[in-house]
């Protein structure tokens, strides 16, 4: 049985960023995971800008690393399709020239992204970590420390501080941490790999389509390497259940008779199964530690409930959770009191934003003011970059729950 101060549950992205920031800070920490890497993980593969920020923190080199990594391409901005079918483009950056500076996001496959980041930790001297080990049971113990056990009820590991980063389906999260599934802060979601879909964007936009018939779910579509793409809806869970929508049947259909997707997907071929998985949003502020332990990622409930962004979040969280798990170990306090420190970190970051993200997601409930916006954003190239701004701007983006947006654009100003 092993013995330590910090154990990590999941080598994801939040995993991986904490155990690097860790590292990085000449602590010792172990990681286990279930799986043996390289393994798949069901997600949009989508790398934003907050992502660069977050590989920059740990090292300098990583952003280069991932842009000269075989198994990604650089993406340069969000294209909204509005319910109206018109396009609305959002660069990351406005007034962006492709391959003359480094690219504000990219996409690639979790498959290869998860990659890059367990390649850093197997780096690092300092990191012990442990695949192919399912934990399946957690106990505090009455010299409060964490106790890992086996499905044979054997222990793994103790640890004096967990950090939580195994993902949205955690069992800690739900059973210690009290994050019950809530159907109105819960998305489930449909991902497939294509091949052969026609018109992706020449820059690699990713694209979101928000139909009619569909709302208040959405489609993505996110160009991969290799002429390849993802390919998934979402939905709220407690409309899923109040429409009894069978979200398999709806992707098959909108792909193949849209009017707007048809002809893109004609000649185009899956590459393996449709496979589901949910989204717990931060569309609702959650406890995010507790005695000896911290919630990270998907586990933390982190994900954007408008755009469905969660690598980014993950990642954010488990640098302020390597952050707290030091303090903690300098302070000898592993008490949830001290460790409420993180939560207030994590949501002085991204608190704003998701509740932002949220009124952004209420606003669904109005198609035809998206279709305004869009259809304005198309003649007048300045309102077209100043929502392009909004993306990165948060200040900017609160612009959009105020009714004063609306009335000036009706004045046309």
């Amino acid at each position: 049985m092993r013995h330590a101060d910090i154990c990590i549950l999941g080598a994801g992205p939040a995993g991986a960023t904490a155990a690097l920031h860790l590292a990085n800070a000449g602590h010792r920490v172990t990681v286990l995971d279930r799986a043996t890497f390289p393994r798949d993980k069901v997600c949009g593969d989508a790398l934003s800008g907050k992502v660069l920020m977050e590989l920059r923190r740990i090292d300098e080199a990583l952003p280069a690393k991932l842009a000269a990594w075989p198994g990604q391409i650089p993406s340069w901005g969000i294209d909204f399709f509005a319910p109206n079918g018109q396009r609305l483009s959002v660069p990351f950056r406005p007034r962006y020239i492709p391959d003359t500076e480094a690219p504000a996001g990219h996409v690639a496959r979790r498959l290869d992204f998860d990659q890059l980041l367990v390649d850093e930790l197997r780096l690092r001297p300092e990191v012990e970590l442990i695949e192919g080990t399912t934990v399946a049971d957690h106990r505090l113990g009455a010299d409060g420390r964490w106790q890992l056990l086996d499905a044979a009820d054997q222990p793994i590991i103790t640890a004096r501080l967990l950090l939580v980063a195994n993902g949205a389906q955690s069992a800690f999260a739900r059973q210690i941490g009290g994050h019950a599934l809530e159907p109105a802060h819960h998305c489930a979601g449909l991902r497939v790999y294509y091949r052969g879909v026609r018109q992706l964007h020449p820059h690699n936009f990713i694209e979101l389509h928000f139909l009619p018939d569909f709302l208040p779910g959405y489609l993505w579509i996110f160009p991969l390497p290799d002429g390849a793409a993802n390919v998934g809806v979402g939905m709220l869970t407690k409309e899923v259940s109040r429409k009894r929508v069978n979200l398999r049947e709806r992707l098959h259909e909108l792909l193949t008779t849209h009017p707007k997707l048809r002809d893109r997907f004609a000649d185009a071929t899956p590459e393996g199964p449709v496979r589901g998985f949910g989204l717990p949003l931060g569309s609702k502020r959650r406890s995010l530690s507790g005695n000896g332990y911290l919630l990270l990622g998907d586990a933390g409930s982190l994900i954007d409930p408008f755009t469905g962004e969660g690598i980014g979040h993950a990642m954010i969280s488990g640098r302020h959770a390597a952050d707290w798990a030091a303090r903690a170990l300098v302070a000898n306090d592993t008490s949830a009191s001290f460790l409420q420190g993180y939560d207030a970190a994590v949501y002085r970051r991204l608190g704003k934003e998701l509740r932002l993200s949220h009124g952004m997601q209420r606003l669904l409930r109005w198609p035809s003011l998206f279709n305004f916006v869009a259809n304005r954003a198309a003649r007048n190239p300045t309102l077209a970059e100043t929502l392009s701004a909004m993306f990165l701007d948060l200040d900017l983006r609160e612009r959009l729950r105020q009714p004063s947006f609306y009335l000036r654009l009706l004045a046309g100003k």
